[in-house]
């Protein structure tokens, strides 16, 4: 294939996407598929199950490569490490299948919409598109791109000027019929799979496959009751699994059942208004969004009017969200970049609930549809629900690697086995059989259900302690977390802000302080204005509702709220706004009543709110806009900010006080519809400064002893939030997130201009207290440095989001060094804060991420661990979710996972040392050409080793969090060699048991004298020297079985089981002492109770049943000594040295082994840098005394100096590398 048909072969789907794909054409060969299928025949469909388990084997084998274009077959591989692949059909759409004859001119565009890929995808004459549907979404090939593209939204390339005038009218009849066949219905379908369809995907799993193949051979060789056991736990364990499937999947049908039921009003160009089910709605739509409540059918991009809506499903917070139509602009910029990060405020997402409309002037309130089915806010979460991220976590790559190796270990035994019955003659057929049997052996069929049961234990502990769950595979990875980011308003601090007062400005000064405290109404000006009205506050049935700190301010002017009535309708208003009048306690005010005209709703990006509002009695507009001070400092006029500003925000804000400040201007504008075509940039410019609101943000009781728990556990914190630096600084050292006497450095970075190259300055803030009654802090940004004595004591990095994005951008390099001892993140937008985390991760972090759910969303999804503080059980914001608002959930669920972690660890090496044990045992027996009994193996399978797994890993975790992590991989040194060593023990016992019994005088070989017993059916005595005749008939136990070897090997083989079940089912640190699990503790008592009751009884009936041969006392009492000095070595070798973590780590240290953790990297090597951290210094892009930082993703190469780009390039390659 040559390199233009290699192209035009493979493509990318989604690039840049978190699900993106890589897809290969292939064409069907009828002669590969008829060989194909005539060999599926002729292995009885063992091929077939092959090519279900390996898609692209089915693909490559009945396929030949070919370009897309002419591909009737796609092979989709993800990008991730795990390379998965899909196969789907291509499937072939015509477009004469309409209902009205479609133009095959090839100038004649399709749809009015010039930006649609439908126009490009379909073929004219033939009037025929082909299309994939991968993942619920579907995807058209485009011809002039060469590539298949998602339909079933808007292109993002629209300018706000073509959503309006485009869409704005409605689509044709036509258009529509058309946009509906290529996109599909505008429904999230999640099908109840029938139970058969479950069931023979349960069945055909490969562990599934190979336990039923092993219970066709023990059932061959008649141990029924053994097999019977296993088939009632597999069938057992496929119904729970099954049920549970199905259950999930009703639950989710039922959660999307009602968005596909929603009758809708939409707009036809040139035939008015139509009524229709959501399902047929189609991308261009112009819906009305009516007054009642509705839940919204798709996304859909706001034209007309103002609605309020609970996104509370997305976000995991019911708090009403002010949602403002798309502003009408001439140019072409598409309208996503238009409203930068904003852009949300326009969107009414799929899912969301509309709780109140405010229409316009103009007429009802209308919006386009922007994205149908899958492709909305709802259906993208639904497909994250169906189609999970796949967990990287080494616990599951090792598990593979260990079965792997039991099947090589079963493999070795089927040559063994194979070899020794051929040596003795025995026919093919029963020697294949029997070697077939020694393979099945080492590979537990209870594997699955062991493997799941600590995780689901866990996940019902949790739930006792309101912490919801629903990825549980995640428990496991808790386990491991070393480092957790905390959002700072409502999770450390308290949802609810408390007013303390405002700091008002006159003359270009700031005034006294007005205290909330001293029960004096705010008095009447526009400071009192701009807080009655700068807010986006609802009132619902009579109930204000809305943000809390919108509330608290509210609340602070003693104004209230009520509906418009005809005593105001000189405003000349329409009927939708919301009247804001002086309540009984309000200062004496010369405004009878405010209303709020236009809304530019706050943003975490934007970092601010503007309305535009009207004074009863005025015929002149004002803006009233407030926000994070720094920011709205640079909306106003210069002469009206106070010259002291920077320093008195930083005294409010360094005891930890929450500052809003606030401004307004008067607009002079004639009428309404001027104001209301007035963009956001001209209304919020040219502003009078008014002041500060400062209000308390007091630390949650529970927040302090939880971040004192996680340091005394070595896990480090970080805060992530939006408010202001210092405050962060402020309630970081009061919540001792950062230690008393640790220094912080501020880290500024500045972006390059025209003759100055990025910038980073270090400035060491003063390690200053604050006493009772101090309002004054200082920050010393001299030229001091931090104290030589001082240079080994803990330091502190603190940053804005600003300062982030430039290091991300031009210090990339520089970037890992301050996140090792990054602490305060502050001024972070949502985007920045899944940004940091994901940072977090690059360094081998293992990221914990605890926030409230709203702007946290994006953070939450990509830690490892995301804990959503909310009051719906199940937020699809996080996979976690703690229904008790504040961070005591994080300690729970790290010890939780710890505890599940290493019962995960514990119940793997029992089953991989059960199946050894067995393997042994067996294998010895298979010399002389023996088995082990029926219900010898019943024994240890059921009545032990089943017990275990469903037992073991009940054990609670400790209550104390530990300082260091347990094992985060089944392949480290101690778990390997526990696993040795133990194997070691066991085999040693038992060769020498086998051995040794055959020296014993008593000793005889049975099988040789089985035909004697059958035939003369004789009463036998073993030793005429005991001291009573015990006396059995021996004629009904096959001969293959009874023999003084597994008579020994069995009591041992046994009791080893038990033991290894007790010594592998550690308890502290991570889970609490194994005798607190009672049923646990009762089953191995009762075990070895049962196993040596059998061993040292003289009943006859009870040997004839498991199958062995009565031996002197002696003999006996050597067994059992044998196996409690074996159980007393490994305990001590166990105990003592593979779990002493001070021994491996004096090994570690002798033997000069480091963490290969980025994160462990970077510390040792600035921990030798006697150069870092650096203080009051800036260093630059291109100072070479600092080393010259480049981030090619960020930088084009061409505007760079050569000799810059040869004295960055190395570095910056080192950094690549060191990253991966």
């Amino acid at each position: 294939m040559g390199e233009k048909s290699k192209k035009d072969h493979w493509a990318l789907l989604n690039q840049g996407e978190e699900n993106e794909l890589e897809v290969f054409g292939y064409q069907t060969q009828n002669l590969r598929r008829g060989f194909c299928l005539l060999a599926s025949v002729l292995t009885c469909g063992a091929l077939l199950l092959v090519f279900y388990w390996r898609p692209q084997w089915r693909v490559w084998a009945i396929c030949i490569p070919c370009s897309l274009q002419e591909a009737d077959t796609v092979l989709l591989r993800t990008t991730d490490e795990f390379q998965k692949y899909i196969r789907k059909k291509v499937i072939c759409l015509s477009l004469s299948t309409l209902t009205f004859p479609v133009s095959k001119n090839r100038e004649e565009p399709l749809v009015a919409d010039h930006h649609s890929v439908i126009n490009k995808a379909v073929l004219k004459p033939e009037l025929k598109l082909r299309c994939i549907q991968v993942q619920k979404v579907r995807y058209v090939w485009d011809y002039l791109e060469k590539s298949f593209q998602k339909v079933g939204l808007l292109e993002d390339s629209h300018s706000c000027y073509d959503i309006h005038h485009t869409f704005g009218p409605g689509l044709t009849s036509e258009e529509q019929q058309i946009r509906r066949l290529v996109c599909g219905p505008n429904a999230i379908e999640v099908e109840v799979q029938p139970i058969w369809k479950l069931l023979v995907k349960q069945v055909l799993n490969p562990f599934y496959v190979f336990q039923a193949f092993t219970l066709t051979l023990w059932m061959s060789q008649g141990y029924i009751e053994y097999s019977v056991a296993i088939i009632v736990l597999s069938v057992i364990s496929i119904v729970l699994s099954v049920y549970d499937l199905r259950q999930q999947s009703m639950k989710l049908h039922k959660l999307v059942e009602e968005h596909n039921e929603v009758q809708v009003t939409v707009m036809l160009r040139g035939q008015g208004l139509q009524e229709l089910e959501s399902r047929l709605l189609v991308p261009g739509d112009d819906i009305l969004i009516l007054p009642d409540k509705f839940s919204l059918p798709c996304d859909a991009v706001l034209i007309d009017g103002s609605c309020v809506v609970n996104e509370g499903m997305l976000t995991g917070e019911s708090i009403p969200v002010t949602k403002t139509p798309l502003p009408h602009m001439e140019n072409t910029m598409p309208w996503k970049s238009h409203s930068l990060e904003d852009y949300r405020k326009h969107v009414l997402f799929c899912g969301t609930q509309v709780i109140q409309v405010k229409p316009s002037g103009q007429g009802p309130v209308r919006a386009v549809v922007l994205r149908t089915g899958y492709n909305t806010a709802k259906g993208d979460l639904v497909r994250s629900i169906l189609y999970p991220r796949p967990l990287n976590f080494k616990l599951y790559n090792d598990a593979f690697k260990f079965i792997v190796f039991l099947a090589c270990l079963g493999l070795v035994g089927f040559f063994y086995g194979f070899g020794v019955y051929m040596y003795h003659g025995v026919p093919p057929r029963d020697t294949t059989t029997m070697a077939l049997l020694l393979l099945t052996v080492t590979v537990p069929p209870v594997l699955p259900a062991a493997l799941t049961t600590g995780i689901v234990y866990a996940q019902r502990r949790l739930m006792k302690k309101k912490i919801f769950c629903i990825s549980p595979q995640r428990i496991n990875m808790c386990g491991q977390i070393n480092l957790v980011c905390f959002d700072k308003t409502g999770t450390l601090t308290e949802d609810g802000l408390d007013l303390w007062g405002t700091v008002p400005t006159a003359d270009n000064c700031f005034q006294e302080v007005h205290s909330f405290a001293s029960g004096r109404a705010l008095p009447w000006g526009p400071l009192c204005a701009a807080m009655a009205s700068c807010h986006s506050l609802i009132l619902l049935d009579g109930t204000i509702q809305g943000d809390p700190l919108d509330l608290k301010m509210f609340e602070g002017t003693a104004w209230i709220m009520a509906d418009r009535d005809t005593g105001y309708s000189k405003f000349g208003m329409s009927d939708s706004n919301i009247i804001i009048k002086p309540g009984p306690k309000a200062s004496q005010s010369p405004v009878p009543a405010i209303t709020v005209l236009r809304q530019f709703p706050f943003s975490s990006g934007l970092q601010r709110m503007s309305v535009v509002a009207q004074l009863a009695g005025e015929h002149h507009f004002h803006v009233y806009m407030k926000g994070a001070p720094e920011m709205l400092a640079k909306f106003c006029r210069s002469e009206t900010v106070p010259n002291d500003f920077p320093q008195e925000l930083k005294k409010y804000t360094m005891q930890g006080f929450r500052v809003i400040a606030l401004a307004y201007k008067d607009l002079r504008m004639g009428t309404i519809s001027e104001m209301e075509s007035l963009s956001r940039k001209t209304v919020e410019s040219e502003l009078t400064f008014l002041g500060l609101l400062i209000m308390e943000n007091r630390l949650k009781k529970e927040t302090k002893p939880v971040l004192k728990e996680l340091s005394e556990a070595r896990i480090r914190t970080v805060m992530i939030t939006g408010d202001n630096l210092q405050t962060a600084i402020t309630v970081a050292k009061n919540s001792e997130m950062i230690p008393r006497g640790s220094q912080v450095i501020l880290v500024e970075a500045s972006k390059p201009e025209e003759f100055v190259p990025a910038s980073v300055t270090w400035q060491l803030v003063e390690n200053q207290e604050n006493g009772p009654g101090k309002n004054e802090i200082c920050v010393n940004i001299g030229n001091r440095a931090v104290p030589a004595g001082e240079k080994g004591c803990s330091y502190h990095f603190a940053m804005s989001g600003k300062s982030y994005q430039v290091l991300l951008q031009h210090f990339n390099s520089l970037l890992p060094k301050i996140l090792v001892n990054g602490t305060i993140f502050a001024r972070m937008s949502p985007g920045q804060k899944s940004s940091l985390v994901e940072e977090f991760q690059k360094l081998n972090y293992y990221v914990g991420m605890c926030g409230d759910g709203a702007n946290d969303c994006g953070a939450l999804k990509m830690a490892h661990a995301g804990i959503s503080l909310s009051e719906q059980e199940a937020s699809v914001a996080s996979p976690f979710t703690s229904k008790t608002a504040n961070i005591e959930c994080v300690p729970h669920l790290i010890k939780e996972g710890r505890a599940a972690l290493v019962s995960s660890f514990g119940v793997f090496k029992y089953l991989t040392m059960y199946g050894i044990i067995q393997f042994i045992g067996t294998s010895l027996l298979y010399w002389q050409l023996q088995l082990f009994g029926n219900y010898q193996y019943l024994m240890q399978d059921v009545a032990i080793t089943l017990m275990v797994c469903l037992t073991m890993s009940s054990t609670h975790a400790y209550p104390k969090l530990a300082p260091y992590r347990p094992a985060g991989q089944l392949l480290s040194p101690p778990l390997l060699l526990s696993v040795f060593l133990n194997a070691c023990f066991t085999l040693t016992v038992q060769v020498c048991a086998f051995l040794y019994v055959k020296q014993q005088p008593w000793y005889y070989e049975v099988h040789r004298y089985s035909e004697c017993f059958l035939d003369n059916k004789c009463n036998f005595s073993t030793n005429v020297s005991l001291e009573r005749n015990w006396t059995g008939n021996a004629t009904l136990t096959p001969a293959s079985i009874l023999s003084f070897e597994s008579t020994t090997l069995w009591p041992i083989a046994t009791i080893n089981c038990i033991t290894v079940a007790f010594i592998f089912s550690k308890g502290k640190p991570f889970r609490k002492p194994v005798y607190t699990n009672y049923i646990f503790s009762l089953l191995l008592i009762s075990a070895l109770g049962l196993t040596v009751f059998i061993l040292f009884s003289d009943f006859q009936d009870i040997y004839r049943w498991m199958e062995l041969l009565p031996t002197i006392t002696s003999w006996r009492v050597s067994i059992l000594g044998a196996s409690v000095t074996q159980f007393c070595v490994a305990f001590f070798v166990e105990d003592a040295i593979l779990q002493n973590r001070e021994l491996w780590l004096l090994i570690k240290k002798e033997f000069g082994f480091y963490s290969k953790s980025q994160y462990r990297i970077w510390q040792k090597k600035l921990a030798e840098d006697s150069t870092w951290p650096p203080t009051n210094r800036t260093d630059y892009s291109g100072d070479s005394k600092s080393g010259f930082y480049i981030n090619r993703g960020y930088e084009n190469s061409e505007q760079l100096p050569r000799e810059k780009l040869e004295q960055g390039g190395q570095a910056t390659e080192q950094h690549f590398w060191t990253m991966l």
